[in-house]
């Protein structure tokens, strides 16, 4: 019982495989509707902000993938909006205000994001030869630096990788010589002048078109990708192996971590993030369902089935209990933009590892310790198995997370001070400024404070991302999409 229950649910493909069903659905986004009512298709899945933080990319459960752009004070052509909503089904986007209680990195005007492009990313599938449904659930995007005109991200299901190229189109080509403007062929001898064609203005058209498809590499659900330093490999991970693939490549990869022992009872632990460091090509970690970090060199073997440093904290004995291993597994790892840290999170903490130090983490941060009595109610349903993700600010100097409730978490690592910000409807007028939120946790409960017993666990943010250059935030609660910054005078 104490096992994980993903590493139960792996013993068991094998007689009894995993078998997923999922109504798919059109829907688009509307910055303006309200919906009470939402599909599962509609929850979002994954939130990311591209190198510059001008994109804002999130996934869902249905497959589709959203990208908002940020708006600049001087717009000179029509955004494609009305086309890409119209008839469509609405997602919220909310806008709001941070308080002014942490470091301020910029304050100058910013522009408003709007929808940019949406498009269908993946589509149900099915495995015949394992009787498997696929879920179309966009899992990760990542974002590739901008190289030219177009932008480039990966995106990913449980099972397939998918290269996306996103380019602006605002001429067309006109005065053709031998078709007309309805794409019509003339007769050849019916041409007695010839033209020099020519490109006209036209309304602003965003096409999202798949450049490469890796597939047919990973017999488990994928769970992370991460683009290496060089921009030309990235890795892909599941609950056991880690592959390395060249972004040109996609009908083979290098498997560079396997887990996976010879007899699948003796399975103890899972894979459950990996990401290259930011700097160094050849390094890379993975958090694994123990509460370990793993970092490996690929310049050491081929296959890194040993790791060059093993990051593990003792655990206190006092605290250990029935639950103790499923709340020490890692949901996710990030490492600074430095590169001289690393992030993990775990169900009840956030901790900072410095990459020269194995032993335990240099600074941890408690995201809703007043669970901890309430650890039974979760497991019954099934709340203590959320994986919850993590993100650092541009400067490395605040982490970010989400917890229940529609709270999320803001950690100062310079003044140690942390604070508590709810998203939620009655917050949804523009340039509203979010109120700090306690939780107390037993006693008499103080004024503008909510009791532990009245948190609804429903509401969870587990998906959270922070601008790499400004203190603009993007929090995503079920099929909203709250963009929050920081208060300007």
């Amino acid at each position: 019982m104490k096992i994980h229950r993903r590493i139960g649910a792996l013993r068991k493909m094998k007689c009894f495989p995993c078998q997923f069903s999922n109504t798919v659905k059109s829907t688009q986004f509307n910055t303006s509707a309200l919906m009470s009512v939402f599909e599962q298709a509609d929850i979002i899945s994954t939130v990311e902000f591209n190198h510059s933080g001008e994109l804002l990319a999130t996934g869902d459960k249905g497959g589709r993938v959203v990208i908002f752009q940020q708006e600049q004070e001087s717009v000179g052509r029509s955004r494609p909006d009305e086309n890409l909503l119209k008839g469509k089904r609405r997602r919220r986007l909310e806008k709001g205000t941070l308080p002014s209680v942490l470091n301020k990195t910029q304050s100058h005007s910013r522009g408003e994001y709007n929808v940019y492009s949406t498009f269908q990313s993946h589509e149900p599938e099915f495995d015949y030869l394992k009787s498997l449904e696929i879920e179309e659930k966009i899992n990760k995007i990542r974002w590739l630096p901008q190289k030219n005109a177009a932008q480039f991200l990966l995106s990913t299901n449980d099972k397939t990788i998918k290269l996306w190229k996103i380019s602006e189109r605002d001429k067309r080509p006109e005065g053709y010589n031998l078709k007309e403007e309805d794409g019509r062929y003339r007769d050849p001898t019916t041409v007695t002048t010839l033209r020099v064609p020519v490109f006209r203005p036209m309304d602003l058209m965003v096409e999202a078109s798949p450049r490469r498809i890796f597939a047919n590499a990973h017999t488990y659900h994928i769970n992370s990708i991460s683009i290496n330093s060089d921009y030309e490999t990235y890795l892909s991970a599941d609950d056991l192996r880690i592959n390395l693939w060249h972004l040109e490549i996609t009908d083979r990869s290098f498997n560079i971590v396997d887990i996976k022992p010879a007899n699948m009872e003796e399975l103890t632990e899972v894979i459950t993030a990996a990401e290259f460091h930011p700097n160094s090509c050849n390094t890379f970690v993975y958090s694994s369902s123990k509460g370990t970090i793993r970092l490996c060199d690929m310049r050491a073997s081929a296959l890194c089935d040993r790791h060059s440093k093993l990051f593990e904290e003792p655990e206190d004995p006092s605290n250990r209990s029935f639950f103790s291993e499923i709340i020490s597994s890692i949901s996710d790892v990030k490492f600074s933009h430095s590169g001289r840290y690393m992030m993990t999170r775990d169900y009840l903490s956030v901790k900072i590892w410095d990459l020269n130090m194995e032993n335990r983490p240099v600074e941890t941060y408690q995201v809703h310790e007043y669970l901890r009595s309430k650890l039974c109610s979760l497991y019954e349903n099934d709340c203590i198995f959320d994986k919850f993700e993590c993100c650092w600010n541009g400067s490395d100097s605040i982490v970010m997370t989400g917890s229940y409730n529609n709270f999320f978490r803001m950690f100062d690592r310079n003044t140690k001070r942390d604070i508590t910000l709810e998203a939620s409807r009655e917050n949804n007028k523009p340039r509203t400024v979010l109120k700090p939120r306690k939780v107390c946790a037993s006693g008499k409960r103080k004024k503008d404070e909510i009791s532990v017993d009245s948190l609804d666990f429903n509401k969870k943010i587990l998906h959270t991302a922070w601008h790499p250059k400004e203190n603009i935030i993007a929090v995503a609660t079920t099929n909203n999409l709250y963009i929050f910054q920081d208060k300007m005078n």
